[in-house]
């Protein structure tokens, strides 16, 4: 038999070990199922799924190591390797248990934010950061864990203090090259502090108008209104300026200029507009105002001064209001279009014939 010349002693005490990790793993299991389903301690879906390989993994590594196992398997001349197998399972299953961990710590915040309502100003705030944070975690995170395996070995650990120790010159060149990458990761993290972009943020950049469609440490993605993308570097959000009409809320004023004959009848006119919003879904009721902005030699301009609850919903009130003024002028006061007027006077003189 093969386990006849194992000792009993390093059997029963893998077996132990094997029980005891399979009950520790099935009780965990069972937590996170009951905890899945009470109300108060409600976590999210999928919870268990997530975390029970990442955890599995834990204790496996600890079987791994354990001295029981390699002498049932007869390999206690390998003890190094199986140490060191143990120790990059450890750091694997440490680090994908961390990144799902992070993952549902931002499901959970993120689902108490709709970011589809009409005020979503503070959902879009934490969308935003929570965004690029889980950048910057994911990033450290698996940063460190490569670190953690390489210096687990002698050979490279002795390696790399001799590359540190030797590269000091190269270390400055390298910095210098990588000036403009670190400069825009800071940019990037920048943003996600002060916030001076958000997810879904109207914009103008570069002439164009668009929303922020996605934000990450090294670009942002802008959705032009007509579909287009425009990839804009961080830094550029830090170092220039640009238009931002949705930073602190996303209500907006929008303008209507008409340019009219001096015969218009301005209380008619500014009936007209409070009847034309009234009449409109667009319109938020906050602001109405009919004004004569200047007089020139020809017309007088007059701005139609209305607001909306955001920046799309103004454009198209600015165009509905547009085309139902232009149109009342038409119907009830084509004398009051803009022209350009030719005095002719007939002459009283008589000349001799």
């Amino acid at each position: 038999m093969i386990f006849d010349t194992i000792p009993k002693n390093d059997f029963y005490l893998f077996l132990a070990s094997l029980i005891a990790i399979l009950v520790a793993y099935w009780l965990i299991s069972y937590f996170l199922r009951k905890f899945g389903k009470d109300p108060k301690y409600l976590l999210p879906e999928g919870t268990f799924r997530k975390l029970s390989w990442p955890i599995f993994f834990i204790f496996l590594s600890i079987l791994v190591r354990s001295e029981s196992l390699r002498t049932l398997l007869r390999a206690d001349d390998h003890e190094y390797w199986f140490k060191k197998t143990s120790t990059i399972l450890f750091i694997f299953a440490i680090t994908w248990l961390m990144l799902n961990l992070l993952k549902m710590v931002k499901k959970v915040i993120i689902s108490n934010y709709d970011v589809q309502a009409e005020n979503n100003l503070k959902a879009r705030k934490v969308y935003t950061q929570f965004n690029i944070l889980e950048r910057i975690f994911i990033f450290v995170i698996i940063i460190l864990a490569v670190g953690a395996v390489l210096m687990s070995f002698e050979s490279i650990r002795e390696l790399g203090v001799s590359i540190f120790a030797s590269a000091g010159v190269a270390g400055i060149i390298i910095g210098f090259s990588a000036q403009k990458m670190i400069g825009t990761v800071l940019a990037g993290i920048q943003i996600a502090i002060a916030q001076p972009i958000k997810m879904d943020d109207v914009v103008i950049v570069e002439g164009e108008w668009g929303r922020i469609e996605e934000i990450t440490l090294t670009y942002v993605v802008v959705k032009i209104w007509d579909k287009r993308r425009l990839i804009v570097p961080t830094p550029y959000f830090i170092e220039k300026p640009f238009q931002n009409w949705t930073k602190t809320s996303s209500d907006i004023l929008g303008t209507v200029f008409l340019y009219t004959d001096y015969t218009i009848p301005f209380d008619a006119l500014r009936q007209e507009l409070t009847k034309i919003l009234e009449n409109t879904p667009l319109w938020d009721k906050e602001v109405n105002v009919l004004q004569v902005t200047d007089s020139k030699q020809n017309c007088v301009e007059i701005r139609a001064l209305m607001s909306a609850k955001d920046s799309p919903t103004a454009w198209d009130l600015r165009v509905h209001v547009r085309e139902k003024l232009i149109t009342f002028l038409q119907e009830n006061y084509p004398e009051s279009i803009a022209k350009n007027r030719v005095l002719l006077e007939k002459s009283t003189d008589i000349s001799p014939t």
